[in-house]
């Protein structure tokens, strides 16, 4: 996916008023660090393509905006969330360490809930656990409240995801992928569900209480 050159003048509408947060990569036709950049920021736009956007802006086309970040040494990405910069790198990075950087101020899915959205759903009666692990592991340990669905029984078992009480029902695993797949097949299918990031593993380590026996 190319990435866009925008202009001081386009700034404000492309950057400042995005929807979601954007990657400003400030760069020189003459840098040759600039140019192995390229590449990786392709990637990752078209990866997080609805949830990142990235912008490339030429320091020497535009030495105001290069005064405004005050750029020193380019490469210079500067994240930008809700009009104002998050975080900022210079350098060459890989696309590892690009995508920790974003990662925190990406959009959620509609149907994502983080260890501590599902405790505050919780307390406030508008969430049902699902536990979509075997009966075995279920018995052991679970999110207090929780009811077991194993995941080979989903299908059969639908119409208990309706939320007929008004509360959503969160589906979870051992890790986020048990439960991710499951959770969109379902949601295609009319049915209103989510799914736990990070499962069970992530509710565990974020020491939140757990139901044993």
């Amino acid at each position: 996916m190319a990435i866009p050159l925008i202009s001081e003048q386009e700034f404000e509408r492309e950057v400042l008023q995005a929807s979601v947060p954007v990657l400003v990569d400030l760069y020189a036709d003459w840098c040759q660090p600039c140019k192995q950049l390229t590449p990786i920021l392709e990637q990752v736009a078209l990866e997080l393509s609805g949830k990142l956007k990235i912008v490339r802006v030429d320091v020497e086309q535009s030495p105001l905006l290069a005064r405004s970040f005050r750029v020193q040494s380019i490469p210079m990405l500067v994240l930008i969330a809700q009009g104002r910069p998050v975080d900022q790198v210079v350098g060459l990075v890989d696309k590892a360490a690009l995508l920790q950087m974003v990662q925190p101020f990406l959009p959620a899915a509609a149907d994502e809930v983080t260890p501590k959205d599902l405790q505050q759903l919780l307390l406030a009666k508008r969430a049902v656990p699902v536990d979509v692990r075997e009966p075995a592991a279920f018995g052991r340990y679970r999110i207090p409240g929780a009811v077991n669905i194993a995941k080979a029984d989903i299908a059969a078992r639908v119409a208990e995801l309706v939320p007929q009480d008004g509360r959503l029902r969160v589906l979870y695993g051992r890790t986020t992928d048990d439960a991710k797949e499951l959770a969109e097949k379902i949601r295609a299918g009319g049915v209103d569900v989510a799914f736990l990031v990070g499962g069970f593993l992530h509710w565990e380590a974020d020491g939140l209480e757990v139901e044993r026996g």
